[in-house]
Order: structure tokens, then C-alpha cells, then sequence
């Protein structure tokens, strides 16, 4: 879609269930994976209208990839995961957990129970 599709298609002020998503298969570059099979998941549930903003749901299965980290708020609804940020602290995570990435951080995330967040991504 579109960044004007994502920004007609839910209003300003919105309410979803996060835990019933529908949500639509993700690439993952196979040269993220280090473990495992994971597959990605994820539905953008609004995106501003200059690209720089976006709220959404993302989910992951059991697995280890490696990632190169936006400006991100993400708060997880199910599952758990280390996310091992190098050079910094490791984060275990889990229903509740509110975290904040920066963008630059390179993250190994161990995942150990199919994870689903709600984020909000700045660029």
C-alpha cells in the first residue's frame, strides 16, 4: 500500500484488539536468520502522510534473528524473547513489556515464544 492507503485506512483516534489482528506475511532477509525457522508477521495500522511515523502490529515466531533497530516503542502483547542490543544491555521480554530501541541498534533477538507487539517506528 500506498502511504496514503495506511493513512485513509484507520482515523486518527482508532482502537483495535491487538490480540485479534489479522495479520499479513513479512519478508524476512534470510540473512537475518541465525536459527531456527521464523516467520514474520505484521499488519501497519496507521502511517503518517510523509512516511516518518508508523503504528502497527508485528509478530514473530520461535527463532534467533539479527535486526538493525529504528527509533521504536513497542510494547508486547504475547510471548517472549531476549533482545541482546550489542555494545548495550540485554532486555528479556515478555506480555507488558514496554521497550524503547534506538534507531542504529544492532539486536540478536532470541525468540522463545511466538512474540506479537504494538510499536510505534519514527524514522
Amino acid at each position: 500500500m500506498s502511504t496514503s492507503d495506511h493513512s485513509a485506512a484507520a482515523p486518527a483516534s482508532f482502537s483495535v484488539s491487538v490480540a485479534d489482528v489479522e495479520l499479513e506475511a513479512d519478508d524476512l532477509d534470510p540473512e537475518q536468520i541465525v536459527s531456527g525457522d521464523p516467520a514474520v508477521t505484521g499488519k501497519v495500522l496507521w502511517e503518517s502522510a510523509d512516511g516518518k511515523q508508523v503504528r502497527g502490529i508485528w509478530q514473530i515466531t520461535p527463532g534467533v534473528v539479527t535486526d538493525v533497530e529504528a527509533n521504536e516503542l513497542f510494547v508486547v502483547v504475547s510471548g517472549r524473547a531476549t533482545v541482546e542490543v550489542e555494545g548495550g544491555a540485554t532486555l528479556e521480554v515478555g506480555p507488558g513489556s514496554a521497550c524503547v530501541l534506538r534507531e542504529g541498534d544492532r539486536t540478536t533477538w532470541t525468540v522463545h515464544e511466538t512474540l506479537r507487539k504494538a510499536y510505534h517506528i519514527s524514522y
